[in-house]
């Protein structure tokens, strides 16, 4: 199949306009990246001066929605969004942003652009995010018990864990190359998080690398993460109209707290522009309602309006 149709800037905003929404601070950038970490280390120093359950569950969700942004971080560097310097820009994605929570910068880039690319058509290597829906309440509350008891977590790291410590066999030659990819990417994250844990030690607060961020890690970043794909793309039109294939939420001060940090919401803005800075976006969501164009976008007024929709259906379907 073609790939998706592409919208022309020109056709929609002025020469000054474009410009405004094409330019990047790298300093910006580097902010964005010192904001994620600052805050994870607030939220522990919280809990560390005042433990009780209610600093503890507040940290796990801060720290979690943050482990979540530097994923998105990740992703703004795919796009050449942190730096001006290639290299700058590779180093924050990758070893600031991606390898503390498993994830790589160079194989994550060439993956997402195959879905920016595909968006919502059979090649979309993300269709399998949004294609089921909308589903059963109950299918929904089963995913969101699994991730929130760390059973996604352990299905999602174990196999990370079993090619790491894998030896191929000589009759599969062809498994050689994914097992030494998935080990360096497990040997990554495992030493990034010794770093870390030597932080949270020499900070005083190393009992809460475990006690909040790997509880986070395990718990709260996936749910988040799955609101945040369903929010994306379920339930909208895999038509010819690239206004149609992505979603934009108005998240509200705590929701853009505790489950989409760095303008992750404005994702169809993202989709039709996909060079544009994150901080950006916002502008770019202004613009389009100005000029109209927002109608033909799915905006959704919360993450709650998001999920009654994608849980729309009355009937029981298998987990």
């Amino acid at each position: 199949m073609p790939a998706v149709n592409r919208v022309d800037p020109k056709t929609i905003f002025s020469p000054d306009e474009w410009r405004h929404l094409t330019s990047r601070s790298s300093w910006r950038g580097v902010w964005l990246v010192v904001h994620c970490w600052g805050s994870i280390a607030l939220a522990v120093a919280l809990v560390t001066i005042w433990p009780n359950p209610l600093t503890w569950l507040l940290a796990v969700m801060i720290v979690g929605t943050r482990q979540l942004g530097l994923a998105i971080l990740m992703h703004e560097a795919g796009h050449g969004g942190l730096h001006a310097n290639i290299r700058i820009n590779e180093f924050l994605g990758q070893w600031l942003c991606a390898v503390p929570v498993g994830a790589d910068l160079p194989s994550y880039r060439a993956y997402h652009l195959k879905h920016h690319k595909f968006t919502q058509q059979p090649e979309d290597p993300d269709l399998t995010l949004s294609a089921p829906f909308p589903i059963s309440k109950d299918s929904f509350y089963r995913k969101a018990i699994r991730d929130l008891t760390g059973q996604t977590f352990y299905k999602q790291r174990m196999p990370l864990l079993r090619a790491l410590l894998a030896r191929p066999s000589a009759d599969a030659p062809s498994n050689v190359s994914f097992i030494s990819s998935g080990a360096t990417k497990t040997l990554r994250f495992l030493g990034a998080n010794a770093v870390l844990f030597a932080l949270f030690w020499i900070a005083g607060a190393g009992v809460w690398f475990v006690g909040v961020w790997l509880v986070a890690m395990a718990t709260w970043l996936p749910f988040v993460t799955r609101i945040r794909n369903i929010a994306e793309h379920a339930c909208t039109s895999t038509g010819p109209d690239p206004f149609s294939h992505a979603r934009t939420t108005r998240a509200n001060p705590i929701e853009r707290a505790l489950i989409a940090p760095y303008w992750v919401n404005y994702h169809a803005e993202h989709h039709l522009f996909m060079y544009l800075p994150c901080y950006r976006l916002p502008d770019a969501h202004r613009l389009l309602t100005d000029k109209g164009h927002i109608t033909r976008v799915d905006v959704s007024p919360g993450y709650l309006d998001v999920l009654k929709l994608a849980t729309s259906r009355g009937f029981v379907e298998p987990a």
